[in-house]
């Protein structure tokens, strides 16, 4: 036999001895596209190309922790709940959607629904939340003034946590209206959402997240604006009386 012949050959043993193993162990090549009417899993991993992880969603046992520069940091305080968290191109946390719900045996109800959009490299700039408890519910919009992550990075928020959990409770708040003057933490601006009294308010604050207009309506329909100073006095209120 021919060294030419004597090749083939062996391409063809072993070709047919590759096509066996990969039809004995059931192996076969996963199609690019697939079409499923239910799918059933724990969590969903949406990656580019290059294997970046763009979106997560998982249910609450392997729900992820945090994200800065592609890098995950634990955060077991995140498995109360399940839902998707977004991650920008650098693998920084975005933003996401959560969301849990039960009852325990004495009647207590814990529930809630959160969705928020995160400034680049720092924390929620808009959030879209609902909460309730065995007595009450309630809803709202949030837009908040975060600084620059190179003012204040999410490093430096956990530092700040970490100093403030060392202090006494007048101490933690004397330090964290420090941190606030120094325009190192988030501020709420607006709030749009129901009352713990069943009324609905719409809040505008200044840069210091001090309230300094509210129009509200009460549960009963009473209508007003309230217009207030630096320390929450109210120097002027208009409605149908006045």
């Amino acid at each position: 036999m021919s060294k030419t012949s004597t090749f083939l050959a062996g391409c063809t043993t072993t070709l047919a001895a590759l096509t066996a193993v990969f039809v004995l162990s059931g192996a076969k090549i996963s199609p690019k596209n697939a079409q499923f009417d239910e799918i059933t899993v724990g969590r969903i991993n949406v990656v580019e190309p290059d294997g970046s992880k763009r979106l997560i969603i998982s249910n609450r046992a392997q729900f992820p922790g945090d994200f800065e520069q592609g890098k995950e940091n634990p955060r077991p305080d995140r498995r109360s709940f399940a839902g998707m968290i977004f991650l920008d191109e650098e693998g920084n946390e975005n933003g996401g959607f959560i969301q849990n719900g039960s009852q325990t045996p004495d009647g207590k109800i814990r529930a809630g629904l959160s969705l928020t959009f995160d400034r680049y490299r720092q924390d929620q700039a808009l959030q879209l939340v609902h909460n309730s408890d065995e007595n009450r519910a309630f809803s709202s919009i949030q837009i908040n003034d975060v600084p620059s992550y190179k003012v204040t990075s999410m490093e430096d928020v956990n530092r700040f946590k970490q100093e403030a959990e060392k202090l006494s409770r007048d101490e933690q708040n004397a330090y964290w209206a420090r941190r606030s003057e120094e325009g190192r933490l988030p501020e709420n601006r607006i709030n749009l959402g129901t009352t713990a009294d069943k009324g609905s308010a719409l809040s505008l604050k200044d840069e210091k997240g001090r309230t300094r207009m509210l129009l509200l309506v009460t549960a009963a329909g009473k209508a007003e604006i309230r217009m207030m100073d630096e320390k929450g006095q109210v120097i002027k209120t208009v409605s149908a009386e006045n």
